[in-house]
């Protein structure tokens, strides 16, 4: 896909700019199918008004190539209105340039191979807890219950705090996380109004923390433990300010989007009992035996193919913004500068000239075999669950983990099924998400 600075006589891709100021944000929020519907009448490339900005909204491997790329060349990282607004200034999601790659080496820190090994077993005694307390139940809403997982493992691993979603920040931060992608409209009723409210109470919580912490002779080896400690190549630690902004980021991306695709993976298998027959299959070598390790589950091939599979199908993020920095030229059309640039996942993972039977759910699209058919740069960005480029998620390998444990304690110890009379539609914004929570029956495996 080209990308080219010639004049600014070429037209602007098809589609509608929508109402003067709101443009199609209603219905960007309100239709799940909001892009699909416009891929179909308009094509692979269109213009709308969503989240305050002209925004033009692409999908491919070639297109995502060219614009994550070209990151600072001619497309810029950018965000809505309202979700920089609650990440915060100092937030590494908004940081750009030198700065965001010094950052960016710095909080590295907190997943680099060693440090992820420390988590294997936090996780998989949160994991235990709630899996007994789900099996007592025995049917449950099991979406608020996954959150509130996630959650605790993203408070103990990052900040040091246990049952973190039944602490006020917890509180704070499932208000905090609805207004992420909303109309900027700060009135205390709006969805961004009660989340700057909580992002304000969610700092002063994490500034009592690491206030806290500093205080004490060793900082501990979580997380934040290693961040007060981290120094730059000038030998520069992070501010106070800069901390909480990227704890919160951190939060934020160990919670929502990991949520979702775990959610993901339990209702997609329990929708194809024939793939959880051989899940199963290949856990009952690790079945009773010793501990998770990061060298066991390197060994759980099938369940890598099954999760890499489920974020095809059903990605966590919907999409990646970026900003226009100068005019150009895209598949033909005017690309103006200053507006936003969305790179579509969730279309460019139903790619029909890149998957066969898009819509199948089809674990083998992944398997060794099928990989060694096709090319590398291909596979780089024909597959974004986590973006691309130097932006691409810091914490992919720590959602990954975090995934394999969780999927490897359930196949190995508990059977789930849907409830009938549901609603299975998937709600999108902020991540995706069964309409009615997926409710299931829940229970032990029996020997």
């Amino acid at each position: 896909m080209a990308v080219s600075n010639r004049s600014n006589s070429l037209p602007l891709p098809p589609g509608s700019l929508g109402l003067p100021v709101i443009g199609e944000s209603l219905q960007f929020f309100q239709d799940s199918d909001f892009v699909s519907k416009r891929q179909q009448l308009y094509g692979a490339i269109f213009k709308t008004h969503i989240l305050g900005r002209p925004t033009v909204m692409i999908y491919g491997a070639e297109a995502n190539q060219t614009i994550l790329g070209n990151e600072s060349k001619n497309f810029e990282n950018s965000w809505p209105a309202s979700t920089k607004a609650l990440l915060g200034p100092l937030s590494l999601a908004l940081q750009t340039g030198e700065l965001h790659r010094n950052r960016r080496k710095l909080l590295a820190q907190a997943f680099k191979p060693r440090t992820l090994s420390t988590y294997v077993e936090i996780m998989g005694d949160i994991a235990q807890q709630y899996t007994e307390k789900w099996q007592q139940a025995e049917t449950l809403t099991w979406y608020p219950e996954l959150r509130s997982f996630t959650l605790d493992v993203a408070c103990k691993l990052f900040i040091g705090q246990d049952n973190g979603c039944q602490t006020p920040l917890g509180q704070y931060f499932e208000t905090w996380c609805t207004g992420l992608f909303s109309l900027p409209v700060s009135l205390p009723w709006t969805k961004f109004g009660k989340a700057k409210r909580c992002r304000d109470l969610l700092l002063q919580e994490l500034g009592q923390t690491i206030q806290a912490r500093q205080s004490m002779e060793n900082p501990g080896n979580d997380t934040l433990g290693l961040l007060l400690q981290a120094r730059d190549e000038q030998g520069q630690g992070l501010s106070q300010d800069e901390l909480k902004d990227q704890i919160l980021l951190m939060l934020f991306a160990g919670h929502e989007t990991l949520t979702s695709a775990i959610t993901s993976f339990c209702l997609l298998t329990a929708q194809h009992p024939e793939i959880t027959a051989r899940l199963r299959q290949e856990q009952q070598q690790w079945k009773s035996k010793e501990a998770l390790t990061v060298d066991v589950l390197k060994q759980m091939t099938y369940l890598e193919q099954v999760l890499t599979e489920v974020m095809r199908l059903i990605p966590p993020v919907a999409g990646v913004f970026r900003t226009v920095l100068k005019t150009c030229e895209m598949s033909g059309y005017q690309i103006p500068q200053g507006w936003s640039v969305q790179c579509s996942i969730g279309s460019t993972h139903q790619d029909q000239a890149f998957y066969s039977n898009p819509k199948q759910f089809d674990p083998e699209r992944f398997s060794p075999d099928h990989l060694a058919q096709q090319s590398t740069e291909r596979q780089k960005y024909g597959y974004v669950p986590f973006g691309g480029g130097i932006r691409e998620c810091l914490g992919k390998e720590f959602a990954r983990l975090e995934m394999k444990i969780f999927a490897a304690h359930l196949l190995q110890n508990y059977e789930w099924q849907l409830l009938p009379n549901q609603d299975l539609d998937l709600v999108v914004i902020p991540s995706p998400r069964p309409r009615d929570g997926l409710k299931v029956t829940f229970k032990a495996l029996s020997d």
